[in-house]
C-alpha cells in the first residue's frame, strides 16, 4: 500500500496484519481521487473508519489542510499513528478513537467543520445509516461538503437521509463508491 500522488508520492504505508481491517485497495483510491481531483486542496477532510489511515492520509499528500481520522479498532489506531509520523504529518492530523455507530460526539470538541469526508465503514453491519446520521447530527459538515463511502454492492447509502444528495456511484469489482454532497 503506498500513497498514490501528491507530495508524498509513492511512500509506503503499514498496514493492520489479520483480516479485522479492509485497507482501499491503491487501484481503488487512485480512481476515487481522480474523480475528486481539484476538491481537496485546502480542505478539513474527516476519514470515518480509518483503518490504516490511507484515505485521509491520501488527501493530506494532494493538499489538505487537516485530516481527523476516527477509528475504533486498537491495531488500526496504532497504525494509524505509525502511518502519519512516517509521513511527517502529526501537525497536520488528529487521531480520535471513538465508536461511530453510537454517536459523533468526538467532534465538538475539535471545532472543526469539514469539507471533505471519507468513510469507508465495515461491510455489511448496517454502519451506513448510523454514521452518516451522526454525521449530520454533529453540524459540523460545510454546506457542499462532499461524502464519499466506500460500501458493498449489498448495502445501500439510505435514500431517505435528504440532507444529503447522491452525485454518482460507482462499482469496482466487489465494492461501491457513492459520492453525496450535504445541503
Amino acid at each position: 500500500m503506498r500513497i498514490i500522488a501528491g507530495n508524498l508520492r509513492g511512500k509506503t504505508l503499514y498496514s493492520v496484519r489479520g483480516t479485522d481491517v479492509r485497507p482501499t485497495a491503491d487501484r481503488l483510491r487512485e480512481s476515487i481521487f481522480n474523480i475528486l481531483y481539484g476538491q481537496i486542496h485546502n480542505r478539513t477532510v474527516l476519514d470515518l473508519f480509518s483503518g490504516t489511515g490511507a484515505l485521509g492520509i491520501e488527501s493530506l499528500s494532494r493538499g489538505a489542510d487537516h485530516a481527523v481520522f476516527i477509528d475504533n479498532n486498537t491495531a488500526a489506531l496504532s497504525i494509524i499513528k505509525r502511518n502519519i509520523e512516517s509521513c511527517a504529518l502529526e501537525k497536520q492530523s488528529t487521531v480520535v478513537r471513538w465508536d461511530i455507530s453510537k454517536n459523533l460526539h468526538c467532534l465538538a470538541s475539535l471545532q472543526k467543520e469539514f469539507d471533505l469526508v471519507l468513510m469507508d465503514p465495515p461491510y455489511n453491519r448496517g454502519l451506513l445509516r448510523p454514521a452518516l446520521y451522526h454525521l449530520h447530527l454533529s453540524r459540523l459538515l460545510t454546506a457542499g461538503c462532499r461524502i464519499v463511502v466506500e460500501h458493498s454492492p449489498l448495502e445501500t447509502v439510505p435514500e431517505d437521509l435528504t440532507m444529503y444528495t447522491c452525485d454518482d456511484q460507482r462499482k469496482y469489482g466487489h465494492t461501491r463508491v457513492t459520492f453525496l454532497t450535504y445541503q
